[in-house]
């Protein structure tokens, strides 16, 4: 019961596409996990991608920074094609920020040093105004009093916000977020949430993979809908939410939203 037709009620705006993917497929071994995806997303754009399990959410927001390759297709980022290795691609790392479900901070460093150590390694900033620059930045993201603790002594939630801040720290053109609350407690998702929610009224380009349907709905400004490693549906969260125009989208919003 595949449904190909593709509902588009919501065009992003033409001609300032930030991240464009186009025929992109992907295989682990005999799982056809990422099928024919065309997804452009545009400057300032939110865009969350919603689906069941083992629909191809995370390995499609994994493309866009090449931690994941792709077997045929084109990902473009900023009108360039993703490069292959080498410097070239700890650049496009750079432009591309990316939050995971675990916070993968460097257990040996401080706060402070963590969101410090790319800004230093790959944008080559001044040992000094890398330091300002985190500090800003954690204060934003309600934080700032931790700088000089190490990871294991926060809570997960404040784990997230620093490295959200790490990958702020890079400047990118981009925000990635691959489940960024699934690890963590119910009290601690709503402060996470947030800073996004800031980060998203701020402008910043983002796409975010989650089952948080109130930040779909407040947030985005199209939801993409996955099933079995294709798009089944994008709209916009009105529509998508009140009017979902696909059997597989309704059946998985009986489910989540009736339970």
């Amino acid at each position: 019961m595949t449904e190909l037709s593709v509902t588009k009620d919501v065009a992003p705006p033409a001609g300032d596409a930030l991240v464009a993917l186009s025929h992109v497929n992907k295989h682990f071994g005999a799982l056809h996990v990422l099928q024919d995806i065309d997804l452009t997303i545009a400057r300032g754009e939110v865009v969350v991608v919603i689906g069941p399990s083992g629909s191809g959410k995370s390995t499609l927001c994994r493309t866009i920074n090449r931690l994941e390759t792709i077997d045929s297709g084109s990902i473009t980022i900023d009108g360039k094609p993703l490069p292959q290795e080498g410097k070239e691609l700890a650049r496009l790392r750079a432009d591309v920020g990316m939050v995971f479900q675990s916070f993968n901070l460097f257990a040996h460093k401080t706060v402070l040093e963590n969101v410090t150590l790319g800004q230093i390694k790959v944008r080559k900033a001044d040992k000094k105004e890398a330091e300002e620059k985190a500090r800003a930045l954690l204060d934003r993201v309600g934080v700032g009093a931790q700088a000089d603790k190490y990871p294991a002594q926060l809570s997960g939630g404040q784990q997230q916000r620093v490295a959200i801040a790490r990958a702020l720290a890079m400047g990118p053109k981009v925000m990635l977020f691959d489940e960024p609350t699934s690890a963590l407690d119910p009290e601690m998702i709503n402060e996470v949430l947030e800073v996004m929610q800031q980060l998203a009224r701020d402008g910043m380009t983002m796409v975010v993979v989650t089952h948080e349907m109130g930040f779909a709905r407040s947030a985005a400004n199209r939801v993409v809908f996955m099933a079995d490693g294709r798009i089944v549906e994008e709209a916009s969260p009105d529509q998508f939410f009140s009017n979902p125009s696909s059997d597989r989208a309704k059946d998985f919003l009986s489910k989540i939203l009736h339970h």
